[in-house]
């Protein structure tokens, strides 16, 4: 099985300190490797391609045969690294907190600490949400350290 380090060595070093970013690394018992990027301004399939192209080169399928699938993260996938949140600024998340609340809300600030959540204010008229939820309408600040998974909403309003 292919060494998850040396292809992060990989992919760290083609991306260096540009607008790209790696985000996961998985490698199955098949030896299939995945490799979720991310980017300040996005990601394109040539952004996409090129990675694949330049971590196939540095190994060897005559020594160990494998699978590659290199690819932006996508929708609803899970915020793991502060960069991600920076740039999801102004953004609508929703945040499962450690003591088991969902909040939902902006995204309005990003600190090394955590982050602050606008509230979304609940609506006369409207269902009411499975997902528990305190303090409608006020400004949040969450630890990281409380955040077991927070995710992008998207609206199709």
């Amino acid at each position: 099985m292919t060494d998850k380090g040396y292809i992060t060595d990989i992919v760290n070093e083609y991306l260096g300190e540009g607008e790209l970013f790696l985000v996961a690394i998985t490698i199955s018992t098949q030896n299939r490797i995945r490799v979720f990027i991310d980017g300040d301004k996005g990601v394109s399939i040539d952004d996409c391609i090129r990675l694949s192209r330049h971590i196939e080169s540095q190994l060897d399928r005559d020594k160990e045969d494998f699978e590659l699938e290199v690819s932006s993260v996508g929708v609803g996938q899970p915020l793991v690294l502060f960069r991600q949140y920076n740039n999801n600024l102004g953004r609508r998340l929703s945040v499962h907190a450690s003591d088991n609340r969902y909040i939902k809300g902006k995204l309005t600030g990003v600190t090394q600490d955590g982050i602050f959540i606008e509230k979304e204010r609940a609506d006369k008229g409207k269902k009411k949400n499975k997902e528990p939820e305190t303090d409608s309408g006020s400004k949040q600040f969450i630890p990281f350290d409380d955040i077991l998974e927070a995710k992008v909403q998207v609206s199709f309003k």
